[in-house]
């Protein structure tokens, strides 16, 4: 039944290529909006009287409602149809949009954005499930591949979108922008999308409340705690330490309850396939690198280089390009056979090249010329590892269970994100803070460079009508922003070189995946 099913949601011609750019939009709208925010926290701190940490909370509440909904996205298909639900989705995004753009105060765009994520989060998931159900299984590869194309674009566009539409017009239009595609995006579905047969619904009392429950408590509470454990100094924070026990007790009870109940809100069975649960672990790897690397070039080069947020969100651009080219490409040689673990292998090294390569020519004065070359192997790794991570996932799934694999797929990305950004976020402060004390001990008064470098400083200060203490203390100043600036270009090479060393690491790990029966490639 279930492979009939499948058969039956197959399009072809003009319906599929219809389905397709619909799936796609609707996926591109929800990546973009995870970063299109993060250029425009300053403008919305002004306009709304926040501060720096309440609109923080414009993406954390966005990344939690993702999470959470992303696990329960395939049993919601079922309880409303696939169909409906995807629609449905659409307009609680598109209507989020909207009331976003229109919040008159900051906790009113947190909860518009919440509301916003609920949607988006449902978006990822049931796109990638119908594109796979679109396209016979020898397809599989080239559906993928024009899947990711939104998913890999979706991050790099955010930033230069956000800047163009701040710097021309105001912040709301950053989600004024999602209303007409969000309202193209719902006529499409309801016109041309099919819904799969499922059985029946559940009553209100088979509803698996504390499976619900369980998972939010987990998954909001590790979200959280990624997002602001460096800010709030990890576990010397007693928030954080109550919601790092929420969480593990939230997984634990959640592990225990979908094992257990007849009418799980996950189904957790599904990762007896071998396939999904080797996807599973890579999409965790490779979340992490496309969002931490997208997390860190941008601060770099803003922070170091002195870019603009437009400036620096536009050299990923090249990255980006090279990675939509090659989908179709990777696609192809799925197609005519070659193994996935060899792609994911290449991809892997490619990805390790790259961040050895930016560990080596970063400088207080690196061109964005100089970053061209290296970005685009970024591109190249990813195309290599992104369509095979999630064919070889989906790849022996049939009928439900293929949305219920791209739900653990989605959720694993999103959090392998979430981690990569946390844990790189923490290592930049915990490195430059190391950095610093290991170079405050060169500037002493017996160091002839350093007495040179004051006086001339100092000098200079005077020159401009400042007194000879004051410029002494200006002249401090400088030398001081050199150690701080020193420090963090030392602690953002070292972090790129652990990146590449984390992938390169998965490389042994992936050769030695034995191909089984109906399994890996």
């Amino acid at each position: 039944m279930a492979v009939q099913n499948e058969n039956n949601l197959v399009e072809y011609g003009f319906r599929r290529v219809i389905i397709t750019i619909t799936a796609v939009m609707c996926a591109l709208l929800e990546i973009i909006d995870t970063t299109i925010v993060n250029v425009a926290l300053n403008d919305m701190r002004g306009s709304l009287g926040a501060t720096l940490t309440d609109v923080a909370w414009v993406i954390t509440a966005y990344a939690i409602a993702n999470v959470i909904v992303i696990p329960m996205t395939s049993w919601l298909s079922k309880q409303f149809g696939r169909k409906n639900y995807f629609a449905a989705s659409i307009i609680i995004f598109t209507v989020a949009s909207f009331l976003c753009g229109n919040a008159t105060n900051i906790w009113e765009l947190v909860a518009f954005r919440f509301i916003q994520g609920m949607g988006g989060g449902a978006l990822l998931v049931t796109a990638q499930t119908i594109i796979t159900e679109s396209y016979p299984t020898e397809k599989r590869g080239m559906a993928q591949a024009i899947y990711g194309m939104g998913v890999i674009v979706g991050p790099t566009l955010g930033p230069p979108l956000g800047g163009y539409f701040v710097d021309h017009f105001t912040w709301p239009f950053i989600f004024y922008i999602n209303i007409p595609i969000g309202i193209i995006a719902t006529i499409l579905t309801i016109l041309y999308v099919k819904s799969p047969k499922f059985g029946d619904k559940l009553k209100a009392y088979q509803v698996d409340w504390w499976g619900i429950v369980f998972l939010a408590s987990f998954i909001s509470s590790l979200q959280f705690v990624l997002e602001h454990g460096q800010q709030d100094d990890w576990f010397e924070s007693g928030t954080i330490i109550a919601l790092s026990v929420v969480s593990v007790l939230g997984l634990l009870f959640f592990i225990w309850r979908e094992m257990v109940y007849d009418h799980p809100i996950v189904n957790l069975h599904v990762l007896r396939n071998n396939n999904l649960r080797v996807g599973t672990f890579m999409t965790f790897i490779l979340g992490f690198g496309v969002y931490g690397s997208t997390f860190i070039i941008p601060i770099y080069c803003q922070s170091l280089l002195g870019w603009t947020a437009i400036d620096a969100g536009l050299l990923l651009v090249p990255s980006t390009i090279t990675t939509g080219l090659m989908m179709p490409v990777i696609g192809k040689l799925l197609e005519r056979g070659v193994s996935h673990k060899y792609l994911v292998a290449c991809g892997f090294v490619f990805f390790f090249l790259y961040s050895l390569w930016m560990h080596n020519l970063m400088t207080p004065y690196t061109a964005s010329g100089d970053m061209f070359w290296p970005l685009v192997l970024r591109g190249l790794g990813l195309g290599l590892l992104f369509v095979p991570i999630t064919t070889l996932a989906l790849s022996t799934l049939q009928g439900k269970e293929i949305g219920e694999g791209a739900a653990f797929t989605g959720m694993m990305r999103q959090l392998g994100g979430s981690f990569g950004i946390a844990i790189m976020t923490t290592l930049i402060a915990r490195l430059n803070q190391q950095y610093r004390i290991d170079l405050i001990p060169n500037i002493t008064a017996i160091n002839a460079n350093v007495q040179q470098r004051l006086q001339a400083l100092q000098h200079s200060f005077m020159g401009r009508g400042f007194s000879a203490n004051e410029s002494l203390g200006k002249a401090y100043q400088v030398l001081e922003g050199a150690v701080v600036r020193q420090s963090t270009l030392l602690s953002y090479m070292d972090v790129f070189l652990y990146l590449g060393l984390l992938f390169l690491l998965c490389v042994p790990f992936v050769l030695m995946i034995r191909k089984r029966a109906g399994a890996l490639g």
